[in-house]
């Protein structure tokens, strides 16, 4: 199981708002199957087998292309253990129970 943070980012739209193909992105991800995902304001957060995630973050990627916008820039962080189990709630406890 991994964890993957994604951030798109359309450039050269025609406003400063770019909320529209995000949610265009998280359509493609919606399509996906028992994939768990948080929405944050900077990113979205995914947890899902490292094969499928890259696969999801190619579609929400290309997504963010139409006709106005002829340049995306996505990031993409990943973090898998291979020793157990790993989910976002299970990291936040983590942290949590230390504080």
């Amino acid at each position: 199981m991994a964890v993957m943070e994604i951030n798109i980012v359309p450039l050269g739209t025609k406003t400063p708002s770019v909320s529209k193909y995000i949610a265009e992105a998280l359509q493609e991800l919606e399509k996906e199957k028992g994939i768990k995902y948080t929405l944050t304001s900077m990113g979205t957060i995914v947890e899902g087998e490292l094969d499928v995630l890259l696969r999801i973050a190619k579609r929400m990627h290309r997504s963010a292309f139409s006709g106005e916008v002829k340049r995306v820039v996505t990031t993409i962080k990943i973090d898998e253990r291979t020793d157990k189990k790993m989910t976002t709630e299970g990291k936040i406890n983590s942290v949590r129970r230390r504080l």
